[in-house]
């Protein structure tokens, strides 16, 4: 299943790391605690729409760029999880039930189709 808050952590800590920032110095930035943030970018918490605009804010990043990187990523892995049914519902391989392992290979097919 295609979490919206495990896209959206996954913009903002690429983001983060390609700025070449910490998260301290995001969270000092935005106000929003270390702890918070880093449940925010590994898709552990949902962020409300003040809290995204904040860290956006931090990051010099446009919310709505931000929110369009993400619609982009879900797209991707909608089509990739629909491939991965069709696949499966064909017989031509074993379900995978863990879902990190799923998160991987959705992150995979995201990668290469950028």
């Amino acid at each position: 299943m295609v979490l919206l808050r495990r896209e959206l952590g996954d913009v903002l800590r690429e983001e983060r790391q390609h700025q070449g920032r910490t998260l301290r110095e995001v969270s000092a930035s935005a106000s929003v605690s270390l702890g918070y943030l880093s449940e925010v970018e590994r898709g552990e918490k949902e962020a409300s729409s003040e809290l995204l605009a904040s860290i956006c804010k931090a990051l010099d990043l446009p919310l709505s760029r931000m929110l369009t990187s993400v619609a982009d990523r879900l797209s991707l892995a909608e089509v990739a999880e629909q491939q991965l049914s069709t696949v499966l519902a064909d017989g031509l391989a074993q379900p995978i039930r863990h879902p990190d392992t799923v998160a991987q290979a959705k992150r995979r097919l995201i990668s290469s189709a950028a």
